[in-house]
């Protein structure tokens, strides 16, 4: 039993050997090549869109996490599986090793942010540790039995003293390249996080009006009708936050019908007429009901401004491209319709949010905001590129994964309060929550209890018809159990449909509901 054990134990070592190696050469060549990052984003990239739904849905932001231990405790088990080979053939051991280091490599030249094979280096320097290690813990085991020898291995003594002192100094050593691997990492995140502590917006040439009176309800449990940036959703692939240092940060407009392509900094952004706009966002993953809708005062730079300026004309004007492709630092693809982008709509490349530059979360130094739009079709963060295209000849990512092109947004209403199985007493029960259909506006909003008539919830003031509305129904609420549901209608007239839809291809549909027990 203690020969197993042992060989476990050194292919567990092995292992940590391997990533910590990899993490130190990662952070002398490229962050985002360390093998757990660039696995993880392939394993992100090849994953079913309904699985990627049924992940945001389960674990909400907490989705890369869960991936990310999930994928360590896989390799601890390969690891540990790979010291077991080992224990009986050394030499097959430490080629499982090798061959997870090519994988691991393979995966980081063919990260869509990759453009070196520079990129396969922690990978495989990180493997060839690790191998090497393993070869030899496995070669201080103690002997196996004449049955259990192969390969034509002799036997070997057993020297309790020489394997913990070399176990002992493999774990020292790799997690002193580990840490070392995490400073030359966090120094290039500090160097980002100065230069976001530098940035001093400039006061907006049209700022944003103040919010009208009453915009904010005053009822217990109703969404802020400013979502907070620490408290504002999260939903994208990166495993990694990129931390880009905005003084190195440039962008690229290029492509079909561009007459003058532009390169700016971000300073030339800043120093350009920037504009505050009241934005409500939503991410299509969010369910009938989700939490995945928010609202910031952004400040930015008009689109479609840039775009003019490098000669672009929208396709009703006869301009040839229609999907406007924005590309971030990771390597992500969104593709925007370029009429949408153009047709005075407040379209921005955002500097900041709610007052402060952008937090990294949310696509520092630069992010697009396209009011109307879901997220996966216009909200590129961490922007970087600029292509104008077709959409006849370019998918963009979330489109390959069988994603609607385009995607306005649907007309939604939901239930803030009560909460789900909430027990209010008899009596008056205010019931309130928030209403969204950005770029058309929200004109009335219906509540109905179990199955009487519909009847007109009272809607508060808005900026403008790109931000969600609140709304708030005094309810006289009799004992027992009853079914609350809420309904939309937007500028247009349209009100949202009963019919059920998943989130996949272009947004879920449906009137909420939420139960309650009145005492």
């Amino acid at each position: 039993m203690v020969r197993p054990l042992l060989a476990g134990v050194s292919g567990l070592l092995a292992g940590y050997a391997a990533l910590a190696v990899a993490e130190l050469v990662a952070g002398l060549v490229r962050p985002g090549a360390g093998p757990v990052t660039a696995v993880g984003g392939a394993a992100i990239d090849r994953t079913p869109a309904p699985v990627k739904d049924w992940a945001i849905r389960s674990f909400g932001e907490n989705d890369k996490a869960v991936l990310l231990w999930g994928m360590l405790a896989v390799i601890a088990l390969l690891a540990a599986g790979l010291g077991l080979l080992a224990g009986r053939h050394r030499r097959a051991g430490a080629a499982g090793i090798l061959l997870f280091g090519v994988v691991g490599a393979l995966a980081a030249i063919g990260r869509p942010d990759s453009d070196s094979y520079a990129d396969a280096l922690p990978s495989l320097t990180g493997a060839v540790a690790g191998a090497a290690l393993l070869y030899l813990l496995s070669g201080r085991l103690p002997a196996p039995s004449r049955e259990a020898a192969s390969d034509g291995e002799a036997e070997t003594g057993w020297d309790r003293r020489r394997f913990l002192v070399a176990a002992s100094a493999a774990a020292a050593a790799s997690t002193g390249a580990g840490v070392a691997g995490r400073l030359l990492g966090g120094a290039r995140a500090e160097n980002a996080a100065a230069s976001r502590a530098a940035v001093v917006l400039p006061a907006p040439r049209e700022p944003a009006a103040p919010l009208p009176r009453g915009a904010q309800l005053r009822i217990p449990g109703i969404s802020a009708f400013t979502t907070p940036n620490r408290d504002f959703y999260r939903v994208d692939t990166a495993l990694v936050v990129p931390k880009v240092d905005a003084g190195a940060w440039r962008l690229r407009i290029h492509g079909q019908g561009v007459r003058r392509p532009l390169s700016l900094s971000f300073q030339d952004l800043l120093g350009r007429e920037l504009i505050e706009r009241d934005i409500t966002l939503t991410c299509v993953s969010n369910e009938v009901g989700g939490p995945y809708a928010g609202h910031a005062r952004w400040i930015g730079v008009r689109l479609r401004e840039l775009l003019a300026e490098a000669g672009v004309r929208p396709p009703s004007r006869g301009g040839p491209a229609d999907q406007l492709v924005s590309r971030s630092v990771d390597g992500m693809t969104i593709g925007t319709p370029v009429e949408d982008v153009m047709d005075g709509r407040d379209a921005l490349l955002a500097v900041g949010m709610n007052g402060e530059p952008l937090p990294f979360d949310h696509g520092f130094p630069v992010r697009m905001v396209v009011p109307g739009l879901y997220g996966y079709v216009s909200a590129c963060k961490w922007i970087q590129d600029i292509e104008l295209t077709t959409f006849d000849a370019y998918d963009a990512y979330w489109v390959k994964r069988d994603w609607a092109v385009r995607a306005p947004i649907k007309t939604q209403a939901r239930i803030d309060t009560p909460k789900p199985f909430a027990r209010p007493g008899a009596g008056t029960v205010m019931v309130g929550g928030v209403a969204w259909a950005q770029h058309r506006g929200i004109e009335k909003v219906e509540v109905r209890v179990d199955d009487g008539p519909w009847e007109r919830a009272d809607l508060a003031p808005v900026p403008s018809t790109d931000t969600w509305r609140q709304w708030s129904y005094p309810w006289r609420a009799a004992p027992g159990s009853h079914t609350l549901t809420v309904r939309a209608t937007d500028g247009t007239g349209t009100t949202q449909t009963e019919k059920r839809t998943r989130t996949i291809p272009d947004g879920a549909s449906g009137w909420h509901s939420v139960v309650v027990s009145v005492e």
